[in-house]
C-alpha cells in the first residue's frame, strides 16, 4: 500500500528539481523511473502513462513553461494527492452543459443535476481551472463569457473498476477480440447521466412555453459537453470556447453619450407560464420519473429517442417523434397477428391505427388519434418515396413533439398503477372507450 513518506517525498523531489524544459521524454528520465518503480513495488501496478498523467495535472515544474511554474503544488500536497488517487475506490465524474439560446430559467435541482447561473468564480471550480492551468499552461479561462449562460451541471459518483494504468488509457482494458465496428442500439450521444437528465427535463411542454416556435420549440440547445474527472490519471481535455455558443450584437449609449457595442447571448423567449410550470423540475418528480423508467413500460426505447428527436433537427428531429409513441405505445403483435390473443379487442386495425387508438387513450383526447394518423402519413410519404411529398409545417413539427411528449408522460403517469406487464397495459388501452 502506497503512502506518503520520506522516500516518496524524497523521489517526488527529485522530479520537482529537474531543471526547465526537461527531458525530451520524461517517461525515460532516471528521477521518472524511480519513482514509478516505487509505485509499482507497493501498489503492485505499473503505472507509467498514469503516472505521467497525473504529474502533469499537478504541475510538474520543468513541463510549465517560463511564468507559469508558481502554478506547482508544494510536495507535501502533491504526495498526498497522489497516494489518495491510487487508492480510492470511485471518482466524481462531472458533466458541465452549457443550455444555449435559454431564456431566464428558475433554479433547479434533482438527482445529481441541477440548472443554474454560475458566477465566473463557480465556473472557475466546477471546471476546475487550476488542474486545467496546469495541464494546459497556455489556456485563457473562459470562465467570465461561460458565465452568462446558464448550464445544466450532472454528476455522478463511478466506481473504480480498473487499475491507474487503464484509467489513463481505456484502449489497454479493451477486449480487442469483440467487433469493434459494432453498433450498441442505445447508446446515447451524450454521456448516459446527461440524457437521463434532458429525457427529465423534456417532459416540460416546452413547445407550449415557446414564443417563437417558427424558430425552435426547444427552451434551450445543448450544443456540447464538457466531461471531468476529478481521478488525477484520467487526462482532460481543453474545454471548448464560449465562442462556440449563440451571441448577437448590441448597442448602447453610455453616460457620456458613446455608443458602444457589445455581445449579449441570444435568448429564445418563453412566455410567463414557464416559471410557474418549471417548479414541477424537482428531486421529487426526478424520483417518479426514474421509478417509472424502472418499470416495463420504459423497456422500448422511449428515452432514447426523446433525447434524439430534441438533438436532432429537420426531418430526423420529425421522424424521432414519431417513433417515440411507437416504441411507448406498440407492441410486437401489432405487426404479427399471430401472437394476438383471442379476446383481442380490436382484431382489425391496423399496426398504425392500434397505435394511434393507444395513445388516443394514454393523453385522454380523441383528437391524438386522428393528429397521429394524420403525421404518420407525412412520415411514410417521405420514407416509401412518394412523390410531391409536401413540406412540414411548424405546426406539424410541433405537434409532433407534443404528442411525444405527452405519450412519454402518459407512461409516467399509467407507471403508478399496481404492477402489470406491459402488454397488459397497452391492451387495456386499447379496450377503452372511445372519446371525442
Amino acid at each position: 500500500m502506497i503512502s506518503v513518506d520520506e522516500e516518496l517525498l524524497a523521489k517526488l523531489g527529485a522530479l520537482w528539481r529537474i531543471p526547465p524544459p526537461g527531458p525530451d521524454n520524461l517517461l525515460s528520465a532516471p528521477e521518472f523511473i524511480s519513482l514509478s518503480k516505487l509505485i509499482a513495488q507497493r501498489t503492485g501496478n505499473t503505472a507509467t502513462f498514469a503516472l505521467s498523467n497525473a504529474l502533469r495535472s499537478l504541475g510538474l515544474p520543468c513541463g510549465l513553461p517560463a511564468g507559469h511554474r508558481v502554478q506547482a503544488l508544494d510536495l507535501p500536497t502533491v504526495a498526498d494527492m497522489l497516494v489518495k488517487a491510487f487508492s480510492r475506490s470511485s471518482i466524481t465524474r462531472r458533466h458541465l452543459c452549457p443550455l444555449d439560446l435559454a431564456d431566464d430559467l428558475p433554479l433547479m435541482t434533482f438527482g445529481q443535476a441541477r440548472v443554474a447561473r454560475f458566477s465566473a468564480a463557480q465556473l472557475y471550480d466546477l471546471f476546475d481551472w487550476p488542474r486545467l492551468s496546469r495541464y494546459f499552461p497556455t489556456l485563457t479561462s473562459g470562465a467570465e463569457r461561460l458565465s452568462e449562460f446558464q448550464w445544466l451541471v450532472v454528476e455522478e459518483e463511478v466506481p473504480v473498476r480498473t487499475n491507474p494504468e487503464a484509467r489513463a488509457f481505456p484502449f489497454l482494458d479493451m477486449d480487442i477480440s469483440r467487433d469493434l465496428g459494432e453498433i450498441e442500439p442505445h447508446r446515447g450521444r451524450f454521456p448516459q447521466a446527461v440524457e437521463d437528465a434532458l429525457f427529465f427535463l423534456l417532459l416540460a411542454p416546452w413547445e407550449d412555453w415557446s414564443t417563437l416556435n417558427e424558430v425552435d420549440w426547444r427552451g434551450f440547445r445543448v450544443p456540447w459537453i464538457y466531461t471531468l474527472d476529478d481521478d488525477l490519471f484520467v487526462s482532460p481535455t481543453r474545454p471548448p470556447s464560449a465562442e462556440t455558443l449563440s451571441y448577437e450584437p448590441r448597442t448602447y449609449t453610455d453616460n457620456r453619450g458613446e455608443v458602444i457595442e457589445i455581445e449579449r447571448p441570444i435568448v429564445l423567449p418563453l412566455d410567463n407560464a414557464a416559471t410557474e410550470g418549471l417548479q414541477w423540475v424537482n428531486d421529487t418528480a426526478w424520483k417518479q420519473v426514474q421509478a417509472a423508467r424502472a418499470t416495463s413500460l420504459f423497456e422500448t426505447p422511449v428515452v432514447h429517442f426523446l433525447v434524439r428527436a430534441f438533438l436532432a433537427s429537420g426531418i430526423d428531429e420529425f421522424i424521432a417523434h414519431l417513433t417515440v409513441i411507437e416504441a411507448a405505445l406498440g407492441l410486437e403483435s401489432d405487426y404479427k397477428r399471430k401472437l394476438r390473443p383471442n379476446t383481442d379487442p380490436c382484431p382489425r386495425l391496423s399496426a398504425t391505427q392500434r397505435v394511434a387508438v393507444r395513445l388516443r387513450a394514454a393523453v385522454g383526447e380523441g383528437k391524438a388519434e386522428r393528429d397521429y394518423m394524420n403525421l404518420f402519413d407525412l412520415r411514410s410519404a417521405f420514407i416509401h418515396g412518394r412523390s410531391g411529398v409536401q413540406c412540414i409545417s411548424t405546426k406539424q413539427r410541433v405537434l409532433a413533439r407534443s404528442l411525444a411528449r405527452r405519450a412519454a408522460c402518459a407512461l409516467v403517469r399509467l407507471s403508478r398503477q399496481p404492477e402489470v406487464a406491459r402488454e397488459q397495459v397497452l391492451s387495456d388501452l386499447l379496450g377503452s372507450p372511445r372519446q371525442a
